[in-house]
């Protein structure tokens, strides 16, 4: 069976196998013919659903020797139960709903708004709005709602929080909860972990809300002012949580008018992946800094001397708490270096200086914790491996780092303005979330945010295979075991994925591969491999490909297995109208990234489609 194949260099190997999981991902309405055809495959999924209930029932048997494990169980087989019973009424509105023309189904939104100003609630037309996202979606996308995906979103509207597993499509559940809550006109926001995700959800699902005639924004790191507050005055809005933290900021700070992006009222909002971004980063503090006079010539001293203290005589890391402690050995030899008295003497200060030179040098390593790049330190975030352009460390550690690196040292700053997601999310008026590993935090979830966790039913059993972890005495055994099961897996044609924790290390293993002269692509932090990362990911699951990611390609990151042909005829349409127009900014897939050449009938409607798109850019402008 072909499967793809999830290595992590340092933890454990998953098996995914390839047919189930395209039963999973793949939306057919069923062909069943009308009108017993939908009370038929409703009815298929409901026992699918049923017997997954049952399922978790009988396993939360065996754990009745701990209270709260059982009472959660059996309040989530009530929730699930309830909403169950609600999509069975749905399903008995899709043949009605089938019916309609195209028109006739983009103008239930019309209706819908205007029934919600006669007095009608949201929790009324939920049932009827819902089965017309499925509708709308299956015309769009091709997909259609499983019945547990339903059940899903109505957790989403109901401001709790979904857990789905892997392949259940959280995405497209997200989609029927957004369309009900952002028919008040007062918004509703789609939050994900990076720009890459926000824009391929902002154009995949923004096709079943603009078919229903919202309007749909996206916001992405490179938005000008303008484009922002256009894209929260949409209905949807797609937007990074970091990007929202900081235009909530910015607004604060605002003092006219034009400055301000964010609607005056925050309403709903779902977040993608909770778990990172409501718990992982919850008391991170997003902050806007300004620049103060401060001397930076003691960095470089401190620098210097950080370089030849030794760990464990004159200092100690405590890696857990990211903090460094000098002994009192330390302290007298970098008092005498310095030839100063006391390091904590007010007027002189130099500790800080020396504790932020220790902690670059220990704890903030290159090409994990940041990159050098056009002659800065830039930042790379710890939960998306991606790149923070323009943000800085504060209180004097990214000025260490700069000296570390010989790089020019920029002034200090200090704080202007800062919030953290705990406190931002918490603004919204409703707040709903995603995630596929939410139990462990039920309770952090419950007591900060109210959300309670859901745990929705998979639609089909998994068929994943986890094996055990492997532990080595060395890194180069480790490196050379999981090299070593890469060639044999390879073998067989299954797609594989390596998983490290540092562009060095997806560096070290290439390079290994390409002796051997194994074809790779490497996804990673790097800048020149983030433009490309779309092109990657969307084909790192065709027959005998490997791919190198750190953790830049994780979270929320759909990788098809067979390839994704959808995404092939994008770009070559992209790259093609691009290069007709002269438009820069689109980069070219590499050499043999298509596993066939375009027929010259499919190449010819193509250059004419491409030259009529350059003719009217032109007469535009």
């Amino acid at each position: 069976m072909a499967a793809l194949v999830l290595l992590l260099v340092g933890g454990s190997t998953a098996y995914l196998p390839l047919a189930p999981a395209v039963r999973v991902c793949t939306h057919q309405r069923p062909a069943v013919a009308s009108p017993t055809r939908t009370a038929s495959a409703a009815m298929g999924v409901l026992d699918q659903v049923s017997e997954a209930i049952r399922g978790g029932g009988e396993q939360a048997s065996d754990s009745k020797s701990d209270p709260k494990t059982a009472a959660f169980t059996a309040a989530n087989d009530r929730t699930v139960m309830a909403y169950t019973e609600r999509v069975a009424r749905i399903n008995d509105l899709e043949d009605e709903i089938e019916a309609l023309e195209d028109e006739a189904l983009a103008a239930k939104t019309a209706e819908f708004r205007k029934r919600l100003a006669a007095g009608e609630t949201e929790e009324e037309l939920l049932e009827e709005a819902f089965a017309v996202v499925r509708e709308a979606a299956w015309r769009t996308l091709d997909l259609r709602h499983y019945d547990v995906q339903l059940v899903g979103a109505m957790a989403l509207n109901d401001g709790k929080l979904a857990q789905m597993g892997t392949g259940e499509g959280k995405t497209l559940v997200a989609t029927g909860a957004v369309y009900l809550n952002a028919l008040s006109g007062k918004g509703a926001m789609v939050v994900t972990v990076n720009d890459y995700l926000a824009r391929r959800d902002a154009e995949g699902m923004g096709q079943v809300y603009a078919f229903l005639g919202l309007s749909v924004g996206l916001v992405q790191s490179g938005s000008d002012t303008a484009a922002r507050r256009e894209a929260y005055s949409s209905d949807v809005t797609y937007v990074t949580n970091s990007e929202l933290g900081f235009d909530y900021l910015r607004d604060n700070l605002a003092v006219i008018a034009e400055e301000v992006v964010l609607r005056r009222e925050l309403n709903y909002c779902v977040v993608d992946e909770g778990d990172s971004v409501l718990i992982d980063e919850a008391r991170v503090p997003l902050i806007i800094s300004g620049k103060t006079d401060a001397p930076v010539d003691k960095f470089g001293a401190a620098s210097k001397l950080a370089a030849v203290l030794e760990r464990g005589i004159h200092y100690d890391v405590f890696e857990k708490e990211q903090t460094v402690s000098l002994t009192d050995k330390g302290t007298r030899d970098c008092e005498k270096a310095l030839a100063v008295g006391d390091l904590y003497e007010p007027t002189n200060p130099w500790a800080s200086y020396v504790s932020n030179a220790l902690k670059a040098k220990e704890l903030f390593v290159k090409e994990r914790s940041y990159l050098v790049q056009g002659g800065e330190a830039v930042i790379i975030d710890e939960f998306s491996g991606r790149v923070m352009e323009g943000r800085r460390w504060g209180d004097g550690l990214h000025q260490a780092v700069e000296a570390k690196e010989g790089l020019t040292v920029q002034p200090e700053t200090e704080v202007v303005a800062s919030v953290t997601y705990q406190s931002l999310f918490r603004r919204f008026r409703k707040l709903s979330s995603m995630s596929g590993t939410a139990l462990s935090e039920a309770e952090e979830f419950a007591t900060i945010y109210g959300l309670d966790v859901v745990d929705v039913p998979p639609v089909l059993p998994s068929l994943r295979s986890d094996i055990p972890d492997s532990v080595f005495k060395t890194t180069r055994g480790k490196s050379n075991a999981a090299l070593a099961e890469l060639l044999s897996l390879r073998r067989s044609g299954r797609p594989i994925l390596v998983g490290t924790t540092s562009v060095e290390a997806s560096q070290v293993f290439s390079d290994k591969l390409t002796e051997l002269g194994v074809k790779h692509e490497v996804l990673s932090a790097a800048p020149e491999a983030a433009q490309r990362e779309a092109e990657v990911v969307a084909q790192a699951g065709r027959e005998g490909s490997v791919t190198i990611s750190t953790n830049m390609a994780g979270r929320g990151t759909d990788i098809l297995l067979g390839g994704n042909p959808a995404f092939m005829a994008r770009l070559y349409l992209r790259t093609a109208f691009a290069a007709a127009a002269g438009l820069s900014g689109v980069t070219p897939p590499r050499d043999g990234f298509f596993p066939r050449a375009v027929s010259e009938e499919a190449e010819a409607a193509v250059s004419r489609a491409a030259a009529r798109f350059a003719q009217s850019r032109a007469a535009a402008a």
